[in-house]
């Protein structure tokens, strides 16, 4: 994606990724902290706001888990953890054209199955851990999916376990989240600025919200965004500071009013995902939802890249970020 900024601290990154190679499994969750607003944000703008996002982020978290030892150059593992995100998101958008899962899960390059890359990963004894505190329903199909080398598809793990193909995806989706839980929370066990950045984001975006119904918002943009800010969309400058504003006040004159329901929050990009409600008398007025990404120069924002969820009849037609 355009403008995505440039990682944050390659020498700390590199400490961290060294240390996640060496089996600390919080140096890893922090790496995935420290990414996670410009791994989102790549989700973001393939895939459009929506559960997908979700489930690509838990998906790049296990890749993660398996591949950091792959991680050749540690101060380059924002753009490795990047293309991780990218690559899996292509796969689902061809999944979603043929309509059909994904039929294999790709190894890593030098040959070796995921189960072989965990035996030599210091890591493993954590990963083993978590799996295990899965309930069994979960357990099975996801060390099917990722563990096993003749049972991946979501076929053939749906008649290995004796159950539909959609509870297959439905267990792995749960197995995935509860897995990224996981991290999640050792992240926040090793690093609470992390935490108190989402929650103060949190917070922002609904003093935002706020302010704009009391026809406050140029008095937030004044005080949080730079009078230099750029307001993108599909990678193309629209405009400055009079379009935010504009653009703002013509959606609550039009009644659209914004729900926030995901935020990401790091040092130099944040990401708020909200739900956009159309007026009672004109349902179809605007997408089901919209990601403000927001990039931060000097603590202030000055880039605000807006992208629009689909519409259900247009969700099997990607478009180009």
């Amino acid at each position: 994606m355009s403008g995505i900024p440039g990682d944050v601290g390659p020498a700390e990154d590199a400490a961290l990724t060294r240390a996640a190679q060496a089996g600390d499994v919080s140096a890893l969750a922090l790496l995935l902290e420290r990414h996670r607003p410009g791994m989102r944000a790549v989700a973001l703008c393939l895939l459009g706001p929506g559960p997908d996002v979700d489930d690509v982020m838990q998906e790049a978290a296990l890749v993660a888990l398996r591949r950091i030892v792959d991680v050749r150059d540690p101060e380059a593992v924002g753009p490795w953890l990047r293309m991780v995100v990218r690559n899996n998101c292509r796969t689902l958008l061809r999944a979603s054209r043929r309509v059909e899962p994904m039929e294999s899960v790709p190894l890593p390059s030098d040959g070796e199955t995921p189960e072989q890359v965990l035996q030599s990963h210091a890591l493993r004894d954590w990963i083993w851990e978590a799996v295990e505190s899965l309930s069994p329903t979960l357990r099975l199909p996801l060390i099917l999916r990722y563990f096993s080398t003749g049972i991946t598809s979501y076929q053939q793990i749906a008649e290995a376990c004796a159950i539909p193909v959609g509870t297959v995806r439905s267990r792995l989706n749960q197995a995935r989240g509860a897995l990224a839980q996981s991290l999640t929370a050792t992240a926040a066990t090793a690093h609470e600025d992390a935490v108190r950045r989402t929650e103060n984001s949190w917070h922002e975006v609904h003093e935002t919200l706020a302010a704009a119904e009391r026809g406050e918002f140029g008095k937030v943009v004044k005080d949080r965004y730079s009078p230099a800010v750029s307001l993108l969309t599909g990678g193309e400058r629209l405009g400055g500071v009079d379009l935010l504003l504009w653009g703002m006040d013509h959606d609550l004159s039009a009644g659209v009013r914004q729900r926030p329901l995901h935020v990401v929050a790091g040092r130099s990009l944040v990401v708020w995902e909200m739900e956009l409600i159309s007026p009672p008398d004109d349902p179809d007025h605007c997408p089901p939802g919209v990601a403000w990404i927001m990039s931060l120069d000097g603590g202030r924002f000055d880039r605000v890249s807006l992208y629009h969820a689909p519409r259900p009849e247009a969700a099997l037609t990607p478009t180009a970020a």
